[in-house]
């Protein structure tokens, strides 16, 4: 008997196939268990209009889906994300960003249909995203990843904040031409303490040469 099958059935036939198959199996499992209708004149009447009439809408979908690639063809998709050194992201860009960039140029795309090798992307760069606008079509839309400016800014600022926090919490060496006192006067202070010395070692000896010859006298008398 013929059948014409509602469902995929596996070793038989796809969903929409006209078979033959034995009377039992098909009147004791396929049209029971809604597999499959039988095949009679005017079910394939039927059957031969609900194909013709799918081919026509199913061209119609790929029309549009064609029509959509050609308008996405034409978008430059920029995503800008935050980085410290300017390559790598702080977090990561995925399917939902492109589908926020194409929902801000007017195309509104399920982020379902949305899949970029990988799935997520943590550094700057150009990559491709892909589309699935029909069963039969995929576009592959190129978007680039540039490092925001302000958070790479921001981020010099506090290691440069943070350097000089260390500088100021460091103790200072101590400069010896920063004293009260510079050079010239330690010199000069030394020098003068020097000649003091030489002086008073001069009276000690004079003083010595005194009592040698007081000492000479009266031993003379």
């Amino acid at each position: 008997m013929e059948v014409i099958l509602k469902k995929d059935v596996e070793h038989l036939g796809l969903k929409d196939d006209i078979v033959v198959v034995k009377n039992g199996y098909g009147r004791n499992y396929l049209i029971p268990q809604g597999y499959a209708v039988l095949a009679t004149p005017s079910a394939k009447k039927m059957h031969a209009e609900t194909l013709k009439q799918r081919a026509h809408r199913e061209a119609k979908l790929i029309e549009d889906a064609k029509a959509k690639a050609a308008e996405l063809g034409e978008l430059k998709i920029k995503i800008i994300a935050k980085s410290a050194d300017g390559v790598k992201l702080f977090g990561s860009v995925n399917h939902s960003h492109i589908q926020e960039e194409l929902a801000m140029l007017g195309h509104e795309i399920d982020k379902s249909r949305i899949s970029i090798d990988g799935r997520n992307v943590k550094r700057v760069g150009n990559y491709v995203a892909h589309i699935r606008l029909h069963r039969e079509l995929t576009f592959d839309l190129p978007f680039t990843i540039e490092a925001d400016p302000d958070s790479i800014i921001k981020k010099a600022k506090a290691k440069k904040a943070g350097e000089e926090q260390t500088e100021e919490a460091a103790p200072k060496q101590e400069n010896i031409f920063e004293k009260k006192e510079n050079i010239d006067d330690v010199l000069g202070m030394l020098s003068g303490k020097k000649a003091q010395e030489d002086v008073e070692d001069a009276l000690a000896d004079e003083a010595t040469e005194v009592a040698g010859d007081t000492e000479k006298e009266q031993t003379e008398n």
